[in-house]
């Protein structure tokens, strides 16, 4: 039984409680799911190099997501005026970034960063916001094995695929040690 301050969600982990404080809200929801606006972010287990970005009123959508600045030391992302303003940011360093990852079934090998959506959340705030990217310095996906990074086997060890258990504690991430300009912001990351 939920307490006053939590809520009980159905995911494809299990049945998790989630603190109301843990609640990310998205006004413009996520591509593809415009018409979802209530999130949060799931841990699969301690250690684990991703997250799951969970519906609150869909048990079938939760997103692998994880902090690109632990795998790609420069990915400056742009924040217009309009974004920083809907994510109440009084400064761009306010902001944590996450990337959708995929994992193909049975082939860790190709775990690949999605580039072009980065997903943006004020904790603080506790809201969130997708910005399309159109930088293309960058491609559209970072495979992790191809950038020699380890952290696509430790996924697959730890329940990335999504089968695995999840302590349902809502989970936090950053941008790294992000630089910013205050108008029309760029979010970058590098030790």
């Amino acid at each position: 039984m939920a307490r006053q301050n939590e809520r009980i969600i159905q995911t494809r982990l299990g049945r998790q409680n989630v603190a109301l404080d843990k609640v990310l809200y998205f006004p413009r929801g996520l591509m593809g799911f415009e018409d979802k606006h209530e999130f949060t972010l799931l841990q699969l287990r301690e250690g684990a190099p991703f997250l799951i970005l969970q519906s609150m009123d869909d048990p079938r959508l939760g997103l692998l997501v994880g902090d690109p600045y632990s795998f790609i030391e420069d990915y400056p992302i742009r924040v217009g005026d309009a974004e920083q303003k809907l994510l109440r940011l009084r400064t761009i360093r306010q902001v944590a970034v996450l990337v959708t990852v995929s994992i193909p079934p049975g082939r860790p090998e190709k775990t690949a960063l999605n580039l072009t959506g980065p997903i943006l959340i004020n904790h603080e705030a506790r809201l969130g916001l997708q910005v399309p990217q159109t930088d293309g310095r960058f491609p559209s996906q970072y495979y992790l094995h191809e950038a020699g990074k380890c952290a696509v086997e430790q996924a697959a060890h730890t329940g990335a695929n999504a089968s695995g258990n999840a302590d349902g504690d809502a989970a936090e991430t950053g941008p790294g040690n992000g630089t910013a300009q205050e108008s029309g912001g760029t979010v970058g990351g590098g030790p």
